[in-house]
């Protein structure tokens, strides 16, 4: 059922999320903020302001940070659906979303303005043997810990790049479990590649000295760190029992049952594929980003992007961005002038890019090798979904296939539950390599709604739109 619109409609409850309804808030609106999850936090302050953890202090003070933007987001009068899926965004801000709690059920939302701050998700990661029972995401693993204090009963080995697979390492050393090893699959060329960087690095030390603090925690508690690995593979036949490297030009092998992978984070674009906003190729993070201007704002006018969506830039970045989001659109919605709406920027802006700075430094770092993007090995499973091979998408390639829509006629590659989330990237980049062209040239899937599976049931369970809904009074807590 259809309502009258809300003023503004945020989609997501991390870090940008929040602080878009908060800035919203402060110049006259009245938003409207939907999460899938209990809680608000998003992955990065995910149950910080009710940890499981006897001691939440073991997952950092960039953790417990969030607290205070929780907090205030609590605090103040702002409708807050969690636990409510956004299954359908159209260009003309009407928005199909399913609820789990306050009784569940479908409705349809319109909105004068809508901020997507979905965040980011890790990029995929295939290797042989990345689909047995014991080998996982560090992202995931860290969603256990933070949202269910769960952690291994066994020591991992952590393998890939980034700055989330020392964190996270970290944070499971706090948390009083062992690592075997790090197993780094960072080239020794991002290193001088990164140096050409150093300036911008220079000018966020805080990020420098949080990374320096992390490999020291790390080296004291005596874990093994081996760099430049090459040739990963997990071996077992039912389930995870050891994962092979080559390192130094030597194959060496870790016996181990439980793996912990990652090669970095890119924005999460299903959502404004969905909708029909332009893209673009970021070739320093190697990933596709939505295309939207200094205020976040896509190519779908009153559409804005927030946070890690738009480009990886971290969870301290992604608050003045939702700020910057919610600024535009209070000023396109005639709350504020462009004079209000430009003297509140200037100190926005400069926030974000105090936080923006250390990005290529880090980008240039940790890049992902090319292998480990596009595997080598054709018995590599690329789908999970749809159990399609490495092999299997440069036979098609080699058919005729041009991009990765085709593909999906071919082999279903794509078409499972997840709607190529964790095969898209893998498959784009193997068609280029096949072509020998870029990737920009492959393109990507076209998505459609549902972006997230729905039942029949719940599409069937249409009800009338809550009356506060339009009512500014009671919005639930």
């Amino acid at each position: 059922m259809s309502t009258k619109p809300v003023d503004l409609l945020v989609v997501g409850a991390g870090p940008a999320g929040l602080a878009a309804a908060l800035e919203a808030t402060r110049h006259g609106l009245a938003p409207l903020v939907v999460d899938e999850n209990v809680l608000p936090g998003g992955q990065i302050y995910r149950s910080v302001s009710r940890s499981p953890l006897a001691d939440p202090g073991v997952l950092g003070p960039d953790y417990l940070r969030g607290r205070a933007l929780v907090d205030a987001f609590a605090q103040a009068d702002i409708a807050y659906w969690p636990q409510t899926l956004a299954w359908q965004i159209g260009m003309d801000k009407r928005v199909c979303v399913t609820r789990q709690s306050a009784g569940g059920g479908t409705l349809q939302i319109e909105a004068s303005a809508i901020v997507l701050a979905g965040g980011a998700q890790e990029r995929p990661f295939p290797i042989p043997g990345w689909t047995l029972p014991g080998v996982m995401g560090v992202g995931a693993a860290q969603t256990l810990l933070k949202a269910s204090a769960l952690v291994p009963d066994t020591p991992a080995v952590l393998a890939g790049c980034g700055p989330l697979l020392y964190l996270f390492a970290w944070q499971l050393i706090n948390a009083g479990v062992p690592v075997r090893a790090i197993l780094d699959t960072a080239e020794a060329s991002g290193r001088r590649e990164a140096l050409r960087h150093a300036g911008g690095a220079l000018r966020a030390p805080s990020y420098l000295l949080k990374g320096f603090k992390l490999l020291r925690a790390i080296r004291a508690a005596g874990v093994r760190h081996v760099k430049h690995v090459s040739s990963l593979r997990v071996l077992g036949k039912t389930q995870a029992e050891a994962i092979e490297y080559v390192a130094d030009g030597k194959t060496q092998r870790i016996d181990t049952a439980l793996v912990l992978l990652h090669q970095g984070v890119i924005p999460n674009t299903q959502v404004t594929r969905s909708i029909g906003c332009d893209h673009e190729w970021d070739d320093a993070q190697l990933c596709w980003r939505p295309k939207t201007d200094l205020w976040g704002e896509t190519s779908v006018p009153g559409i804005f992007v927030a946070g890690d969506g738009a480009g990886i830039g971290g969870a301290l970045a992604a608050e003045p961005s939702g700020r910057l989001a919610a600024v535009q659109a209070a000023a396109k919605l005639g709350k504020i002038d462009a004079a209000r709406r430009d003297s509140r920027a200037v100190s926005l802006r400069r926030e974000l890019a105090s936080h923006t700075a250390i990005r290529p430094f880090l980008d240039a770092l940790y890049r992902p090798a090319d292998d480990f993007r596009a595997p080598v090995d054709d018995s590599t499973i690329v789908c999970r979904c749809e159990e399609v091979t490495a092999g299997d998408v440069r036979r098609m390639a080699g058919l005729g296939c041009v991009g990765p829509n085709q593909t999906k006629t071919f082999s279903r590659c794509g078409m499972g539950p997840c709607q190529g989330r964790f095969c898209g990237m893998t498959v784009a980049e193997l068609l280029a390599q096949a072509q020998g062209c870029a990737v920009p040239e492959v393109g990507y899937y076209r998505i459609r709604p549902p972006i997230k599976p729905v039942t029949l049931g719940e599409l069937a369970s249409a009800v009338e739109a809550p009356e506060f809904l339009s009512e500014r009074a009671g919005f639930p807590k």
